[in-house]
């Protein structure tokens, strides 16, 4: 059971309610959007499902992969969440908006957190993504390390184009992987980026047909796994912090982190 909260009262619900499925097999977790009827669109619910899962996750998982069900990754907001009445037992954007600024700011970063987690050094986050991936769903997708995409895929940015911002944690990521130039470019004018885009401007490793979606993202998962725990967990924390370093300070950390290896090696 998970609790919901943000433009309503708290409530008690199950992952299945929320429509999401949660598996755990050994090193992997597979994070399922389960609402195909609804191309998989998030709600308050998804998110705070989503935070639980990070702060319930079992200390073995390495790799936690992200996908949809049915023809769509993720359609993004649902849009029930524009309308007074809102989603059910959830409350709407507009119940939101009477929140005082503390509240609010404390209820969207619980729903951030749902994103977060994903990029914890100590696990690498792969989406599967198919179909659309659109606005929510994209920052989804893009919270993750690692994106491989059907080539049916579509990436948007739609929050400017109604009215929004992103916030749900994507916005560095994208100026992080295509430069601040591009990134405003997708987010300004709301346009759909294809697969072949995606992989060009670098926003997905790999690109492959839809049918083949599952055994890439299972060869990618094997690969991941295949290397040492201790070691890729400090080699992706490097790998973090690199962007805010200097070379020089970059050198250090290296140096810091390679200490700590060679001692668990051979001490």
């Amino acid at each position: 059971m998970v609790e919901v909260a943000f433009g309503g009262s708290a409530e008690e619900v199950s992952l299945e309610e929320v429509g999401l499925r949660y598996e755990v097999d050994g090193k992997i977790a597979t994070i399922t959007l389960d609402r195909p009827e609804k191309r998989n669109a998030q709600t308050f619910a998804t998110w705070s499902a989503l935070a639980h899962i990070g702060d319930t996750l079992p200390q073995q998982v390495r790799v936690v992969v992200i996908r949809g069900e049915g023809p769509s990754f993720s359609a993004g907001i649902d849009l029930r969440m524009f309308t007074p009445e809102g989603v059910p037992g959830e409350g709407s954007f507009a119940a939101s908006a009477m929140l005082d600024s503390s509240t609010f700011e404390q209820r969207l970063a619980k729903a951030q957190q749902g994103f977060l987690w994903l990029r914890r050094p100590d696990i690498v986050s792969v989406a599967a993504v198919q179909g659309h991936a659109i606005g929510a769903g994209f920052q989804l997708a893009l919270a993750c390390d690692l994106r491989v995409l059907a080539d049916d895929a579509k990436l948007c940015m739609k929050e400017p184009a109604l009215g929004l911002v992103p916030d749900l944690t994507g916005t560095k990521p994208l100026v992080d992987l295509v430069g601040l130039s591009r990134a405003i470019e997708i987010c300004l004018t709301a346009r759909t980026v294809g697969a072949e885009e995606a992989a060009r401007i670098g926003l997905a490793e790999l690109v492959v047909a839809p049918g083949d979606l599952g055994q890439a993202v299972q060869d990618l998962t094997a690969a991941l796994l295949a290397v040492d725990r201790d070691a890729a967990t400090a080699t992706k924390r490097l790998l973090q912090g690199a962007s805010g370093r200097t070379l020089e300070e970059q050198c250090v950390a290296e140096g810091q982190e390679q200490a700590v290896r060679l001692r668990a090696l051979f001490a």
